[in-house]
């Protein structure tokens, strides 16, 4: 799984949820995670998320650490569990940098009643994807959240944590398929 990691801010808009985003942006041909920081603000008619297009809840934040994940296979279901199992690695990964316990709701990270993170998992005509965004303010937000911020992680350290959970993500991806390679059929 190819990694990148963005330098500079891009605001996230819901656009870059498009199938071959990360080839056709930044070169990454094949199964990719790439991580940057920047506001979010996703307005209803970029919304993949139909539940939230109905409650006409738009997602922003004014400052987010981002990811977008691409998987060439078109198994949504598989790409939920890869999106659940993603949101548990950075429960993970915070627990170990912070100490904080964080809890999960499906795809949503919380600590307390705040909210920490916004995530999608959705199907193109070639490849499934995942965005996950964890908020780094929690400044102006239309709903009662948590920032990495506020758990303790300092703004120089935003992005070395997004490539610590990339790199957590694409070796448990990794370690999944040689799993596959090691055992026999029964019959």
């Amino acid at each position: 799984m190819l990694i990148h990691t963005i330098g500079q801010e891009l605001k996230y808009d819901g656009r870059q949820l498009s199938s071959l985003w990360a080839f056709r942006n930044y070169r990454l041909q094949g199964d990719s995670i790439i991580c940057f920081r920047g506001p979010c603000q996703v307005e209803l008619t970029e919304m993949v998320d139909l539940a939230d297009v109905i409650a006409n809840a738009p997602i922003y934040s004014e400052s987010m650490l981002h990811f977008i994940i691409e998987h060439f296979d078109l198994d949504l279901e598989k790409t939920v569990v890869r999106q659940r199992l993603f949101i548990s690695q950075i429960k993970e990964v915070i627990y170990k940098r912070t100490g904080r316990i964080l809890s999960r709701q499906g795809d949503d990270l919380f600590y307390g009643n705040k909210k920490l993170s916004v995530s999608i998992a959705t199907l193109s005509p070639v490849s499934t994807m995942i965005h996950t965004g964890l908020n780094i303010s929690s400044r102006n937000t239309p709903v009662p959240t948590v920032s990495l911020v506020e758990l303790g992680f300092s703004e120089n350290e935003i992005l070395t944590l997004g490539q610590e959970i990339a790199e957590t993500y694409a070796n448990e991806i990794s370690s999944i398929k040689l799993a596959r390679c090691k055992v026999r059929g029964v019959v």
